[in-house]
């Protein structure tokens, strides 16, 4: 979960995106597109795609777009995004505590972090509070679910080393500043990973995640619209 912000350019139209998009905003439908050489799967409906691009490392460009009339439109980019130490992973074969970043398409569904909700965010958003914690606890019903130790329900207790520890979200007041939750393993398929976001920068690479400069994540939370389908694309 664990990186300074780049500027990034202002909304224009991107040519080279053209020749391998074909979507329409017209006719929203199910496919898969090509944004900056990341593979979209996209669901019907889908106007808005965060895509993520890995460069080098645990470097990433990480992508806003929307879908106009004439195709897809770049909104703005982050140069320094972040992706895990462990490197890049199909999503079906990612194991928890590895390190690794899922491949592929998932849905952005809400939001979270240590602010409130501002009147211009429009997904759901929940604000970090004393014993929040995301479950990773395999032996857990509510394994990669938000969820407060009071419910109870998971081991919150289990030391941070512990195979089947889980996020206690305070401990990260710089990442989880602003975090996008990504619909990875919605199923809860154990031992198959947990808490993977789009938040913030840390000092370096993720555990997982993918991460971005403050200031991109705070347009990605004026942005995104539920009622668009947000998606988010990571490819190599």
């Amino acid at each position: 979960m664990l990186a300074g912000p780049v500027p990034a350019p202002s909304a224009t139209a991107v040519p080279s995106a053209a020749p391998t998009t074909t979507a329409r905003a017209e006719t929203p439908r199910a496919e898969t597109v090509r944004l900056d050489g990341v593979r979209v799967r996209l669901r019907r409906g889908t106007t808005q795609v965060v895509t993520v691009k890995h460069t080098r490392g645990h470097h990433a460009r990480v992508r806003l777009w929307v879908l106009r009339e004439r195709g897809w439109r770049l909104v703005e980019t982050a140069y320094d995004g972040r992706t895990g130490y462990g490197g890049l992973v199909r999503g079906n074969r990612r194991r928890q505590g590895t390190g690794t970043t899922p491949l592929g398409t998932y849905p952005l569904t809400s939001s979270f972090g240590t602010q409130r909700r501002d009147a211009r965010w429009d997904l759901p958003h929940r604000r970090i509070r004393p014993g929040d914690y995301w479950v990773q606890d395999n032996a857990s019903r509510f394994y990669n679910r938000y969820r407060n130790k009071r419910q109870g329900g998971f081991r919150w207790w289990l030391p941070s080393g512990h195979a089947d520890s889980s996020e206690r979200l305070a401990d990260y007041p710089r990442q989880y500043e602003h975090a996008l939750v990504l619909d990875y393993n919605p199923r809860q398929v154990r031992h198959r990973g947990s808490g993977i976001f789009l938040h913030v920068n840390g000092r370096g690479a993720t555990a997982g995640c993918i991460s971005a400069p403050r200031p991109f994540l705070r347009l990605l939370l004026r942005r995104l619209d539920p009622d668009e389908r947000p998606l988010v694309a990571v490819g190599r």
